[in-house]
């Protein structure tokens, strides 16, 4: 079977994994550490905290830019859905920014409108949909108007670059980003995600949600009564300071991140190339239209979605779908616009303040895209979809 997507494992992953099994420490160990500093020194940002998935990271990330009841959270309709329940876990609520047409991102000229209409907006989360950059000057300088903070989902977009050549997770434009380690993404963990940021308090205070609250580094105490005896630090103690959550990663993790990442420019340009030929193929294909062409020098490609026109190929997506699975192709629609979700409709949401979204899902089929896609698996994938 072809899926759309999926990891890649070689011995030097399972070698740095198997070496830590053999250590003394399979979590808070010396691992986590230096997995956030290669990233955080990758993206060019400060500081970097690693967590047990991106969806932790973005509960987080919101929890420590103020996100509450009486809050609005400003996110794009086409993303994973974790990207608008993380303020709904903080109590707030979520609006939803149309699409841009061309980008698959969060549509500035939506954003402005809705930031003029709704007051309470505390955070603005733009997706980098399958790594392509979202226009983050617009995008800060909107937030900035509106005072609203803002916090990058790059879970697709590890290794993809804005327009001024900074790339990604920098927080060149934002207050915090989120990276997300699942296996098909563009380097795996098993589970894990990452927050990066350029602020020391805010990298301090994750440290702390991630870990119940606590931190048992170099924070100062608050009841030093109880901790000092004769005015030295007692060994055994530690202060909860707030209710955080055990959003840890272990070394295990880690040491597997650490490895993928020394693959991670490996593994773009051999996705970046694969876009190129399925660029090429599919542009002369009636019923078919490419997404995304203009931005693959700036990408990481974590997806490879067509807009199909079913009903110009005499074709439902359902039927077309289970032509290519007969065939042993496995594609995906990314995403089902989260207003529809069942949760969403009883909030009140539809469709009908989304129509740039609702079109592209519509159209929307992601299909195989991953590292160890061989030339003779693309040709039989492009033959089989244009249906000769």
């Amino acid at each position: 079977m072809i899926p759309y997507g999926k990891h890649y494992i070689d011995e030097d992953d399972i070698k740095a994994v198997v070496d830590v099994l053999k250590g003394k420490l399979l979590t808070q160990g010396p691992a986590v550490e230096a997995f956030e500093v290669a990233v955080a020194q990758y993206v060019g940002a400060k500081y970097a905290v690693a967590v047990s998935s991106g969806t932790a990271a973005l509960h987080l990330a919101y929890i420590a830019a103020g996100v509450k009841k009486g809050n609005s959270v400003v996110t794009s309709p086409i993303t994973f859905v974790a990207t608008a329940n993380a303020s709904r876990y903080c109590g707030g609520d979520v609006l939803f920014a149309d699409i841009d047409p061309d980008t698959i991102n969060m549509s500035p000229t939506s954003l402005k409108q809705l930031l003029s209409n709704n007051l309470n907006v505390r955070l603005v989360t733009p997706v980098h949909f399958a790594g392509v950059p979202c226009d983050m000057v617009l995008i800060k300088a909107l937030a900035d108007q509106a005072g609203a903070v803002v916090i990058e989902d790059a879970a697709h977009a590890l290794g993809s670059v804005y327009p001024s050549g900074q790339r990604v997770g920098s927080c060149e434009n934002s207050l915090m980003t989120i990276f997300s380690f699942h296996p098909v993404k563009a380097i795996a963990t098993g589970e894990g995600g990452m927050i990066t940021t350029n602020d020391e308090g805010i990298y301090r205070r994750l440290l702390r949600l991630r870990s119940h609250g606590i931190n048992k580094m170099d924070d100062s105490f608050l009841f030093s009564e109880l901790a000092e005896t004769s005015g030295k630090i007692n060994p055994w103690y530690y202060e909860m300071q707030e209710l955080g959550f055990h959003y840890r990663i272990t070394d295990i993790q880690c040491a597997l991140g650490l490895s993928q990442f020394k693959k991670l420019n490996k593994f773009i340009e051999c996705r970046r190339n694969l876009a190129k030929k399925y660029d090429k193929f599919f542009e002369s294909k009636k019923g078919f239209t490419i997404t995304q062409s203009g931005w693959r020098d700036l990408s990481a490609h974590h997806l490879y979605v067509l807009r199909i026109d079913f009903s110009l190929l005499g074709i439902t997506r359902f039927e077309f779908i289970n032509k290519l699975r007969s065939k042993g192709i496995i594609p995906q629609v990314h995403y089902i616009p989260v207003p529809l979700h069942p949760y969403y409709r009883k909030l009140g949401f539809d469709e009908k303040s989304i129509p740039n979204a609702m079109q592209y899902y519509e159209e929307a089929l992601s299909i195989p895209l991953f590292f160890e896609l061989t030339e003779h698996e693309q040709e039989f994938v492009m033959n089989s979809i244009a249906l000769e």
